[in-house]
């Protein structure tokens, strides 16, 4: 598997069709990430950029996977494949045995 950055402009003012989508568009990214094939996903604070990492075997294996996104015909996007990416591992509680 290869690792491949999306960066996403999202080409249309918030119409009401793309805010109506964005709880499913949630919903597919957060599956994809459990499933292990997305691995990372950001959004800029203004909402209009989308950074994704993507385990894929190929550019079309990601097309694919771009286009599960509810959000899809409103994306703009370019796809990275890359060398590596790195990010340490957060885990939301930390045990102590003391």
């Amino acid at each position: 598997m290869n690792e491949f950055m999306i960066v996403v402009r999202f080409n249309s003012i918030f119409s009401e069709e793309f805010v109506s989508l964005v709880p499913e568009h949630r919903k597919v990214v957060n599956e994809l990430m459990e499933k292990g094939i997305i691995t990372s996903n950001s959004l800029s604070a203004g909402r209009s950029t989308q950074w994704i990492t993507i385990l894929a075997s190929s550019h079309e294996a990601v097309e694919k996977t771009l286009q599960l996104m509810p959000l899809y015909k409103f994306m703009l996007y370019e796809v990275v494949e890359l060398m590596f990416h790195r990010s340490p591992v957060y885990s939301p509680m930390r045990f102590s045995m003391n």
